[in-house]
C-alpha cells in the first residue's frame, strides 16, 4: 500500500490519528530508491500510524494542516538531494527542471528545504510534536558547514532549524528506537546515529573547535572537519561535541551497520514502484522512469573520492543484499502489469563494489591512515567479481526478463585489478549489460588532479579503454565509453583542462558530454580543499578556481571545439 496522503486513505485504513508525519522536498514516489518511503515503509511495518506530506506550499497552512498534528513526530526531509544543489546549479543559476517534481518544473521545493518546512510546521502548530530532521540534507550539514551558495560557515542545521532531533546516515535503525522511546516517553539522548542540543556537553565525548572558532579560523574549520570525519565509522568512532551558541551540538556515535539479512527485510517490503495517486494528477515525474524497475543491490562504498558525500552518508562498509532477495525482487517485478522485459538497473553507489569487502574493515572498522582504493587497491581488499557474474547470469534466466542494464557507474580499477575474474566480468557485461555505452567515471586525466580527487592514476583508465575495445574487437560488437569528467575542482587550472582535452582527443577518441563544473557540497575533502585553499595532504596553499566565469571557461575546453589543440 502507499503511505496515506490524505484524510480520506487514513479512514480508508481505519486509522483514528497518525504517530507520524514525514514532510518530504520531493514529490511522493512509493520506491525504495526513495529514503523517505523506505524510513515510512519501515515504520508502518513496525505497528506505527504514519502519513506524508510531500512538496508543502510554504505560503500557507493548506498543506502542512492537512493530516492534523502527529501523536509522535513530525520527520522532516529534503529529499534525496540537498535543496540547494536541486535548485541550484554550480554556476548559482537557478535550475529550470526537477526530476522529482510531477510536471519537471522545479516550482516546489524551496531552499534549505527542511529548515523551511520545520518554520513551517512551527508557524501553524505553536505547541507541536518533536520534529526530527533526517536525510541527506541534514545528514551532511550536521556539524559547522561551508555553505558555497552564500560563501560562509553555517551553524548546524539542527540549530539553524531549530527542530528537536537529527537522524544522520541511513536511518532505518535510528528511527525506529526513536520512535519507540518518545512513543514511550524515555529518554532518547543515548540513541546512537542521532544529534541533539545539550546544555552541558558530555564528559567523554570529543570537543569540536567551536562553531564561532571555525568561522574566524580556516585551520579550526579544519580540524573540525577532520575530527568529523574520523568519527563515522559505526565500529570505532566516538561521540563528539560542537559549541554552536551558548548550547551545544551533542554528536552520538554512527548506528551500527545493518546486518546483510536487515538489508533485505528492508527492500523486500510491499513498495508500489509508483508515484501516489494524490501527486500523480499533478504531472508526469520523470524521476519514476529509471527507478521504477530497478534493483539495488547493496548499499555503501569504499571509493572515498573527495568530491562525494556517500562516505559520510552511506558509509565506507559495503553492505550486500543476498542473490535470494535480488532474485526475488526481480520476479516480483516481472509480474507488473506495466514492465516491459527491462531491468534499468542493477547496483548500488558502485555497481561492482557488490560481493566485494574488506574483512579487516567489517571486523575492526576502516583504517584511519589509508584509503581502500587510492592510491593503488590496499591488498587486504580481496576483490571478486564473481559473486556478481553469477548474479547477473541467474537474473538472466528468469522468465520475463529480456534485459539487464547496469546503469550504475562502475570502478574500472576494480575490473583491472581482478586478475582472476575481472576480465570475465567486463566480457558479461559488455555482452549482456550494456547497450552501446558503458558509464564509467575517470574524472580527469592529470595525475596531480586525480590525486586530489582520490581517484586511480591516468594509467588505468589508459588500460581498460584497451580491454574494453579489445573484448568489443572479439565480440564483433561497437560499444563506446561514456566519461564523466569534472571541470574546476580544487587545484584544477586552465592548462589542466586543455591537457585532459588533448588526453580524450588521443586517447579516448571521443567527444564528451558528461563534464560537471565541480560543487562545493557539505562534508566532503574537495569542499574542505576549496574553501580552504589548502591540499589537505601537505597543508600547502592549493589554487582553487572560484570565479565563476572562469569555471564555465574550464567546462567550455571539453565539450566546445577549439582550433589551437
Amino acid at each position: 500500500m502507499f503511505i496515506p496522503a490524505t484524510q480520506e486513505e487514513i479512514k480508508k485504513i481505519g486509522w483514528s490519528k497518525l504517530d507520524i508525519i514525514l514532510i518530504t522536498g520531493d514529490t511522493y514516489i512509493d520506491s525504495s530508491y526513495i529514503g523517505v518511503a523506505v524510513i515510512g515503509k519501515v515504520l508502518i511495518h513496525a505497528g506505527y500510524r504514519v502519513g506524508i506530506i510531500a512538496q508543502p506550499d510554504i505560503s500557507d497552512n493548506k498543506d502542512i494542516s492537512r493530516l492534523g498534528m502527529p501523536e509522535l513526530f513530525w520527520g522532516v526531509t529534503s529529499g534525496c538531494m540537498d535543496s540547494m544543489v536541486s535548485n541550484y546549479t554550480a554556476s548559482n543559476k537557478k535550475r529550470q527542471k526537477d526530476d522529482l517534481t510531477p510536471g519537471h518544473e522545479n516550482n516546489r521545493r524551496p531552499d534549505l528545504a527542511v529548515i523551511a518546512y520545520t518554520n513551517l510546521i512551527r508557524r501553524y502548530y505553536k505547541n507541536t510534536r518533536p520534529i526530527v530532521l533526517g536525510g541527506i540534507e541534514a545528514s551532511l550539514r550536521r556539524i559547522s558547514h561551508y555553505h558555497f551558495w552564500t560563501n560562509s560557515v553555517r551553524r548546524s542545521i539542527l540549530f539553524d532549524a531549530k527542530a528537536d532531533v537529527l537522524v544522520y546516515g541511513m536511518g532505518e535503525k535510528t528511527i525506529l528506537e526513536l520512535a519507540d522511546k518518545i512513543n514511550k516517553k524515555k529518554d532518547f539522548t543515548d540513541i546512537k546515529g542521532i544529534c541533539w542540543i545539550g546544555k552541558t556537553p558530555p564528559g567523554d565525548y570529543i570537543k569540536l573547535p567551536a562553531h564561532e572558532e571555525v568561522v574566524k579560523d580556516k585551520n579550526k574549520f579544519i580540524k573540525a572537519f577532520e575530527l568529523f570525519y574520523t568519527n563515522t565509522d559505526p565500529i570505532t568512532a566516538k561521540g563528539f561535541y560542537q559549541k554552536q551558541d551558548t548550547r551545544y551540538l551533542i554528536h552520538n556515535p554512527p548506528r551500527e551497520s545493518l546486518t546483510n539479512d536487515e538489508l533485505d527485510a528492508i527492500y523486500e517490503l510491499d513498495y508500489e514502484r509508483d508515484v501516489h495517486p494524490y501527486y500523480k494528477k499533478f504531472g508526469h515525474v520523470r524521476g519514476l522512469d529509471t527507478i521504477r524497475y530497478s534493483i539495488t543491490s547493496h548499499r555503501g562504498c569504499y571509493g572515498e573520492c573527495s568530491f562525494c558525500a556517500i562516505s559520510v552518508h552511506q558509509g565506507r562498509m559495503v553492505i550486500d543484499r543476498s542473490e535470494s532477495s535480488i532474485i526475488r525482487e526481480a520476479e516480483l517485478i516481472t509480474n507488473d502489469p506495466g514492465f516491459k522485459g527491462i531491468i534499468n538497473d542493477l547496483g548500488g553507489p558502485t555497481a561492482n563494489m557488490y560481493g566485494i569487502e574488506c574483512l579487516n574493515k567489517t571486523k575492526h572498522g576502516a583504517c584511519l591512515d589509508k584509503r581502500c582504493m587510492t592510491p593503488v587497491i590496499c591488498k587486504k581488499l580481496k576483490v571478486s567479481h564473481k559473486r556478481q557474474i553469477n548474479l547477473l547470469k541467474k537474473l538472466r534466466d528468469i522468465p520475463g526478463i529480456k534485459k539487464i542494464f547496469i546503469g550504475s557507474g562502475i570502478r574500472h580499477d576494480l575490473i583491472l585489478n581482478d586478475k582472476s575474474f575481472g576480465m570475465q566480468y567486463l566480457k558479461e557485461i559488455i555482452t549482456h549489460h550494456i547497450s552501446g555505452q558503458l558509464k564509467i567515471a575517470p574524472e580527469h586525466s592529470e595525475d596531480l588532479i586525480l590525486d586530489l580527487m582520490g581517484k586511480p592514476g591516468t594509467k588505468t583508465i589508459i588500460d581498460f579503454k584497451r580491454q574494453f575495445d579489445r573484448i568489443n574487437s572479439d565480440l564483433g560488437k561497437k560499444q563506446y565509453l561514456t566519461c564523466y569528467f569534472i571541470a574546476a575542482h580544487p587545484g584544477c587550472t586552465m592548462d589542466d583542462m586543455y591537457k585532459l582535452k588533448q588526453f580524450i582527443k588521443k586517447i579516448l577518441k571521443f567527444t564528451p558530454e558528461q563534464v560537471q563544473i565541480f560543487t562545493p557540497t557539505p562534508s566532503t575533502y574537495s569542499t574542505l580543499m576549496y574553501y580552504t585553499e589548502t591540499d589537505m595532504k601537505n597543508g600547502q596553499p592549493l589554487f582553487i578556481e572560484k570565479n565563476r566565469k572562469n569555471k564555465e571557461k574550464q567546462k567550455n575546453i571539453i565539450i566546445k571545439k577549439h582550433r589551437q589543440l
